[in-house]
């Protein structure tokens, strides 16, 4: 596929998105993706047609329900390559697929001495509930640094494991640096140490094919939101070996089998993490985004972002007084460039664009341990999905070079 054709496909791709029809440049992918109107006609038409509570009624609006929801399992399962869907536990977000695992796993399988691996370049939702259950438990929460490019080194992760260490929290992509870490190498560097993997897959699951057999990672989390999808639902990924050992996580509703007053038994997988009334409407909305991503295709989506990303760090570098955070190679950030202007605070940058249709974000992008790291207390971030087009790109550029000058800088 040459440029002209890759650029007419996006074009007509990015027809679809209600959102992006208005006057602005979206460069906030890293927090949320818009939505197709493929995946909201999916979500109407359950809710017009199929809603009940599923897998209680034996009526059959309720059999319809339950149905969608679980082709939605069998559709997500089939998307990262589990062995099974009952592998795939519907939570509300990557956050709380990873509090899950840190509260069930953490309370049969943690004990005093014992240490958890967690990269500085996690996102808060990958360090709080390790670090919580580490206190609780009397553990010890070993950092595991990467150099000053984001990348993790061998050296780095021998550092970290011994023989006390029981598992390794790491994101796939970081959503500071765009960096990919090899989950594939450092799986295997892990289980060699007897320890589990436990990834974030919030930053490369909408970017890119993720396949967790191949990876041999133990778990996987991500967010719907973030590959075209709605808010409200997300993905745990578990072997069924480890998932199986776990104590429930919430309590309640349709995570029993059975419930008297001096004895419970709980519902097998995937059901015995999912208490109560489930987000059906976001499981078939889920569904749906996968269908789109499916049918755009991994090739189209990685050749635009890496086309953008790359034109995105070349116009940075051509503007004075502009820092790039991470790796200065361009093919080393997967759809995110971060970045401080001198002089002018993350916040008035976005500020300034943001008045001009230019949508970026800055902050500590829920990364405090990573801003330590870096020494710097706040940043810029442009980040792109396939739908973002080069005339966006050069937009921010634009607006960009002209941000000190607005504020009496360099004149």
């Amino acid at each position: 596929m040459n440029d002209t054709e890759l650029k007419n496909l996006v074009t007509e791709y990015r027809k679809q998105f209600p959102v992006l029809q208005q006057d602005i440049a979206y460069l906030d992918n890293a927090a949320t993706t818009q939505k197709p109107v493929s995946v909201l006609d999916a979500m109407r038409k359950y809710y017009e047609e199929d809603n009940a509570n599923p897998l209680r009624g034996v009526y059959d609006l309720s059999e319809r329900a339950t149905r969608a929801y679980e082709d939605a399992r069998v559709k997500t399962a089939q998307f990262i390559n589990a062995a099974a869907p009952e592998e795939i536990i519907f939570v509300r977000n990557a956050s709380e697929a990873l509090n899950l695992l840190a509260y069930s796993w953490c309370e049969d399988n943690l004990s005093e001495g014992d240490e958890l691996v967690v990269s500085v370049m996690e996102h808060h939702s990958d360090f709080l509930p390790w670090k919580y259950m580490a206190e609780k438990k009397g553990a010890k929460l070993v950092k595991l640094e990467p150099d000053e490019t984001g990348a993790v080194t061998d050296e780095a992760l021998a550092k970290c494991l011994s023989e006390k260490t029981k598992l390794v929290a790491i994101t796939q992509v970081s959503n500071v640096l765009g960096r990919v870490n090899d989950i594939k190498h450092i799986a295997e560097k892990v289980h060699a140490a007897g320890a589990l993997i436990s990834v974030d897959g919030a930053q490369s699951v909408p970017h890119m094919k993720v396949d967790v057999r191949d990876l041999d990672c133990d778990f996987l989390s991500f967010s719907g939101h973030k590959m075209f999808g709605p808010m409200g639902i997300g993905v745990l990924y578990g072997k069924r070996e480890h998932l199986e050992k776990m104590r429930p996580f919430l309590y309640g509703g349709e995570m029993i089998a059975t419930v008297h007053w001096d004895r419970v038994t709980y519902a097998e997988l995937p059901h015995k993490f999912e208490a109560g009334t489930v987000n059906v409407g976001g499981a078939v909305g889920l569904s749906a985004a996968i269908d789109f991503i499916n049918q755009v295709g991994w090739g189209i989506i990685e050749s635009q972002e890496e086309i953008l990303t790359k034109r995105a760090i070349a116009g940075i570098k051509n503007i004075d007084k502009i820092r790039i955070i991470g790796s200065q190679n361009e093919a080393d950030h997967k759809g995110i460039v971060t970045f401080c202007v001198e002089d002018v605070h993350p916040h008035d940058v976005a500020d300034i664009l943001g008045r001009s249709g230019v949508c970026i974000r800055a902050g500590h992008h829920c990364a405090q341990p990573l801003m330590d790291h870096l020494g710097v207390k706040s940043t810029c971030r442009a980040s792109f999905a396939f739908y973002n087009t080069e005339e966006e790109v050069d937009r921010f550029l634009a607006e960009l070079s002209k941000v000190r000058g607005l504020l009496g800088y360099g004149l």
